[in-house]
């Protein structure tokens, strides 16, 4: 009886084997990361490790498509491993140089006799990836992409940092969703943001284990843009647009050729917050999609919509913010809506004459529609035509316009994806940079479109003007957005305003809580090549000449990044290297005024800094003192203060 049943019992483990079979185990370079992939009863699932502990359980892979589910009935086909390094410049992003070094493997799977789906994978020190190819069968040549099972499962005891999707065709002019929805912090899994899932990067945080950045990158118009749903549970997955984006019309899957790829699912990993500040992974995983057609400058400029809204898109005072743009020694103004009427093509073209001989160039803002949402802002019905957004591009090469800003996008749907792509490429041919509004996450896009330069996705610096909540939670945002949105791409804010009221006579209107120097810090802080400063020309005069002074030489590429200490929601305090000069950066959202020793070894000993600081009641000052023996300096930072330290000149 005892032989009997230790035989059924190893029967059992062989059958249990079986079922959940190892297929690979792939290594970051230093060893510390991993991720199994493993085949359970047919369905492709993996587990990632880090310093030895479990990051991500079990979770689900796989893609559903109208010629088959392949997450599901599959077998082991093959697995080719490889090794990957290379380096590539970037100047508009966080690292002007990166170096990707990575273990690769690609997982094969058949289903009914026939090679159907391949999962590639991507391990580097703190990031893993992961993207499928469905193959032609037989003479399938197209398909229907319906759903991807690929999930998340995070230990118990994991917080969340997320950004609640918003319910299509709701809030301004029915506009939403467009990524500008506050985030909850320090929140416990199982919930499903208002009910539509969560805005991509999510981030996590496993006790005193780390943390996880999850995103995407490589999205373009040949699919759709994703988000996080969660079913109430530790399983969070990935969930394809929702079905009444753009006004309810079109699919919310993806029709494509194959064989496809589909964009890369980015998991980034780390004991602390400096993996996911420092990732590079949008931008090691993508590649060109076409040639810049002129060499792209980006820099910084101003605009007056967010101080004076749309009284100010006339000729006199953008005229005026030109001359301010010239005495700021800035690349740009960037001219609101309604331009096209209030202003007029004709003036247009003379104030970008104008400009130039002030070496000042002019952006121009765009409606994106269409017919998906209801904002009735001029110039409409231009962009989402190809004819007529070539002649009105034509135009704006002729006269000498710099870029544009697009705005009030539909959704993430597959035709909207490639409306994105479309302007991209149309504006690359007349030489112009391309800003987005009112729009989806970038995804890799600094990279694969050579002129794009910016992205809102965010609740950005508009908000500050149209409420005092929005001021009132200004520095406890700014305290986000390192961590989360930024880190994935360029953000365009259009923050640091140095008013002390949000209107153009500086007298009334919303209040900023945040001090002179958290206008500076983050300036630095925030990330994007194009930066239109929200500043005016009134600045020039009630604003301390320290801080004018900065702004004027504020760079706004960069070629280092290094996470020196913070918490999301509560501090930050980044470096960031500019050639030979280092900038650090820091804000403070606690009511409790932060001290910190800083350790800065990019300083020699003593060498003089200008060290910007306030006080406890918000006055700021700029002093120079050098650096000690230790490379040390001791920094306060009270509740919506900041701190700047920097080369001396």
């Amino acid at each position: 009886m005892k032989k009997l049943l230790s035989t059924f019992i190893v029967l059992l483990l062989l059958l249990k084997m079986t079922i959940a079979q190892s297929v690979c185990i792939i290594k970051s370079p230093d060893g510390n990361t991993s991720i199994e992939v493993i085949l359970n009863d047919g369905m492709p699932r993996y587990t990632i490790k880090h310093s030895g502990k479990v990051f991500l359980k079990e979770s689900p892979l796989g893609i559903k498509t109208n010629i088959g589910d392949f997450s599901q009935s599959l077998t082991l086909f093959e697995v080719s491993q490889q090794s990957i390094n290379k380096t590539y410049v970037l100047k508009n992003i966080k690292q002007s140089n990166v170096n990707y070094i990575a273990n690769a493997a690609v997982v094969t799977f058949k289903k009914d006799g026939q090679k159907q789906l391949s999962i590639e994978f991507r391990v580097s020190n703190s990031d893993v990836a992961f993207r499928y190819e469905v193959l032609p069968i037989k003479d399938t040549k197209v398909c229907v992409v319906e759903q991807e099972e690929s999930g998340f499962v995070f230990p118990n005891g994991t917080t969340t940092f997320l950004c609640p999707q918003a319910k299509p065709m709701g809030g301004f002019a029915r506009t939403s969703p467009s990524y500008e929805t506050p985030y909850t912090v320090d929140d416990a899994m199982g919930k499903n943001g208002w009910g539509n899932g969560y805005t991509l990067p999510c981030l996590f945080r496993e006790g005193n284990d780390g943390w996880v950045l999850i995103s995407e990158t490589g999205t373009d118009g040949s699919y759709v843009g994703c988000r996080l749903l969660n079913d109430g549970d530790e399983n969070y997955k990935i969930g394809f647009p929702q079905s009444q984006e753009m006004n309810g019309f079109s699919s919310t899957s993806a029709m494509v050729s194959l064989p496809f790829k589909t964009p890369w699912r980015t998991i980034t990993i780390g004991n602390t917050l400096k993996e996911i500040v420092e990732t590079t992974v949008p931008f090691d995983l993508t590649e060109q999609k076409y040639k810049p057609s002129q060499q792209y400058t980006y820099g910084k400029g101003t605009w007056s919509w967010i101080i004076g809204m749309d009284a100010s898109c006339n000729y006199d005072e953008q005229k005026r913010y030109i001359d301010f743009a010239a005495q700021m020694g800035y690349q740009s103004v960037l001219i609101d809506a309604f331009w096209d009427t209030a202003i007029g093509y004709d003036k247009i073209a003379e104030l970008a004459s104008y400009g130039k001989s002030k070496n000042v160039g002019i952006f121009l803002w765009y409606n994106s529609n269409g017919s998906w949402n209801d904002a009735p802002q001029t110039p409409i019905n231009k962009m989402n035509n190809q004819r007529i957004r070539r002649q009105e591009m034509k135009w704006m090469r002729d006269n000498g316009i710099r870029g544009i800003k697009v705005d009030f996008f539909g959704g993430d749907k597959q035709p909207m994806m490639q409306l994105y792509e479309d302007i991209l490429a149309d504006a690359n041919d007349f030489g112009l940079l391309v800003i987005f509004h009112g729009c989806t996450l970038p995804r890799g896009w600094e990279k694969m479109y050579p002129n794009y330069a910016a992205s809102e996705a965010v609740l950005a610096s508009e908000n500050l003007h149209f409420g005092q909540g929005a001021c009132d939670n200004e520095a406890f945002n700014a305290c986000l957005h390192p961590f989360i949105r930024n880190t994935v791409g360029s953000m365009d804010f259009g923050g640091s305003a140095l008013n002390k009221f949000y209107n153009a006579d500086n007298q009334h209107g919303t209040i900023r809580r945040t001090s002179d120097v958290f206008a500076l810090a983050v300036a630095v802080l925030f990330q994007s090549a194009v930066q239109h400063f929200a500043l005016a020309p009134n600045n020039l005069t009630d604003a301390p000449k320290w801080a004018i002074d900065f702004m004027k030489n504020v760079p706004t590429t960069w070629d280092e990044i290094k996470f020196i200490d913070g918490y999301p929601g509560k501090y930050v305090i980044l470096a960031r290297r500019s050639g030979d000069r280092w900038f650090i950066a820091g804000v403070n959202a606690q009511k409790e005024t932060l001290k910190l020793t800083l350790n800065l070894p990019m300083f020699a000993v003593g060498n003089t800094i200008k060290y910007y600081s306030d006080d406890n009641q918000l006055n700021g000052s700029v002093n120079e003192i050098k650096i000690n023996k230790k490379q040390q300096v001791v920094i306060t930072i009270p509740c919506n203060g900041g701190v700047v330290i920097e080369n001396k000149n």
